[in-house]
């Protein structure tokens, strides 16, 4: 199958692979447990609390987990007051969702690129028919149906490999995007812990204002 497909059978292949490694890579990675663990959050407030939040445990916040490195982050700018803390947070933030979506875009190329091949392999299969009925006419059965045949072997293959590629991009994005809330939920939750009672006092004072 495909050797009757053609040469273009091989650049299809080779995207089909391609992609299956970074969907199984992803699956791996974005695991919500991996990314922002639920109990993270109430873990650290219980080393402050107890006074248990050294070095050493903020290195291993920093490294444990994605979620880990913005808390950190916001822990080491808490004194420093609100804003700041705010501003190292999210610039901590945009490294990881930008790390969260590597390899997505390769995957939307592949998505594209492959039903394109299987395009151009219909085009040069037809092709192929056409130049065989104009040498030969349409006595030739076998040489007819093998450039139907590579036509229609492209296009499927490129659109087998496309939709299901094209599905997890989505699917990899949408849980980018529920794992990214689900962080600025936490994070906007230790800012409070830190200076609630100091924003509600600056509200206050403006509105006396």
């Amino acid at each position: 199958m495909i050797k009757s497909g053609g040469w273009l059978m091989l650049p299809i292949l080779l995207c089909s692979v391609l992609a299956l490694a970074i969907i199984l890579e992803r699956f791996w990675t974005l695991r919500p447990s991996k990314i922002a663990p639920k109990n993270l959050l109430s873990e650290v407030w219980g080393w402050i609390r107890s006074n248990q939040l050294s070095a050493e445990r903020m290195k291993e916040l920093r490294t444990k987990t994605p979620l880990g490195r913005i808390l950190a982050a916001g822990l080491s700018n808490s004194k420093y007051g609100r804003d700041i803390m705010k501003e190292s947070i999210q610039e901590v933030a945009s490294h990881v969702i930008h790390e969260m979506e590597r390899y997505l875009n390769t995957l939307g190329t592949i998505a594209l690129i492959t039903p394109l091949l299987g395009l151009l392999g219909t085009v040069i299969g037809m092709i192929k028919v056409f130049t065989a009925i104009m040498i030969q006419g349409t006595g030739n059965a076998s040489v007819l149906a093998g450039g139907i045949s590579e036509a229609l072997i492209t296009t499927a293959a490129g659109l087998s490999v496309a939709i299901p590629t094209l599905i997890f991009h989505r699917v990899f994005q949408r849980r980018i995007d529920e794992l990214v809330v689900d962080m600025e939920q936490e994070a906007v939750k230790l800012v409070d812990v830190f200076h609630g009672d100091r924003g509600k006092e600056d509200n206050a004072t403006k509105r006396g204002e």
